[in-house]
């Protein structure tokens, strides 16, 4: 029996059919942009998330870039965020013209170590890119505290931690905006390409809005230069069927993390993700082989390959 490294099947299992029906109704209805589906689903999600405001966009990295540009984050200013994570973190920093400037991670979380933050912030630093990584969140109360104590703005990347929590608080609900993606391995994912901002703040809310449908305000009354990045009704439709759902499918996540750590803790020669973190959603669970190179990598890849168990290299 083979074992993916992620498998919808199981989910279109338990919520196929009412997937089915919620499809066939946006077809049927026409309404295929924008619309009453897409507000439910943004205030749905806010409400999951616990902040006022939740906007949709067509990606994760579209959020970031939305976020930024919402902040006024632009040429002449850095942003410090995490030297290890997607591309589309670095990319949306330079995307608005800014300066990535990157902090090591911790070897254990992979987090931005919040330790060296500080050291990194310098006289053009306009805000602070926190990547809740794999699921596992960044400790927001010392992220946060750090922020203050410089004036910086935060946006915090969620894209791989829909529904993770620190502090019993979700993230997304912590920085100035929160950025998320719904990509379909994501914890909440769509069947396409999807995102989300949240945010407390009625006027960022309110300019990132502007921002995904071409800085328009209102029809055909065009503010700035924005961008076509939209949710479609569709996705809106999957997204909300799939919403109720999330917290059994986190605490699912959670109990397989918890078998995998304690079956693997027997292994030697395996650096295991950091355990018992409360909040962890984990959207993947990551190990490393210290000391193999990647060539020993490759090894236990290809090993795990013959058996029908199929890995990914997070980030090669």
């Amino acid at each position: 029996m083979a074992v993916p490294p992620f498998d919808l099947r199981r989910q279109l299992e338990t919520m196929g059919s009412t997937l089915d029906q919620a499809v066939l109704e946006v077809l049927h209805s026409g309404q295929y942009i924008g619309g009453k589906l897409v507000a439910r689903f943004e205030n749905a999600f806010a409400r999951s998330v616990g902040t006022d405001h939740a906007v949709s966009c067509n990606s994760g990295t579209d959020a970031l870039i939305l976020a930024l540009r919402a902040l006024e984050v632009g040429p002449g200013h850095e942003v410090i965020t995490t030297s290890f994570s997607f591309f589309a973190t670095a990319e949306a920093i330079s995307a608005v013209g800014a300066r990535p400037v990157f902090v090591d991670v911790d070897p254990g979380s992979y987090l931005l170590d919040l330790d060296k933050l500080e050291a990194a912030i310098g006289p053009r630093t306009r805000a602070l890119l926190p990547v809740h990584l794999f699921g596992c969140p960044v400790n927001m109360e010392r992220c946060m505290a750090v922020a203050r104590r410089h004036g910086l703005k935060v946006v915090e990347d969620c894209a791989q931690a829909t529904g993770s929590r620190w502090a019993g608080r979700s993230v997304g609900a912590w920085g100035d905006v929160g950025c998320f993606s719904f990509f379909p391995t994501k914890n909440l994912g769509a069947a396409g390409d999807g995102g989300c901002v949240t945010t407390n703040d009625p006027q960022l809310a309110q300019r990132m809005r502007e921002l995904a449908v071409h800085g328009m305000a209102e029809r055909y009354v065009h503010n700035v230069l924005g961008y076509n990045s939209r949710l479609d009704a569709l996705q809106a439709a999957v997204l909300l069927v799939k919403l109720p759902h999330l917290p059994a499918l986190i605490r699912a996540r959670q109990r397989h993390a918890a078998a995998y750590g304690q079956a693997l803790d027997q292994v030697g020669g395996l650096a295991l993700p950091t355990q018992g973190v409360a909040g962890h959603s984990w959207n993947q669970f990551v190990v490393r082989i210290p000391g193999g190179g990647a060539q020993m990598r490759n090894r236990v890849q290809v090993a795990l390959q013959q058996q029908g168990v199929h890995t990914i290299i997070y980030y090669p």
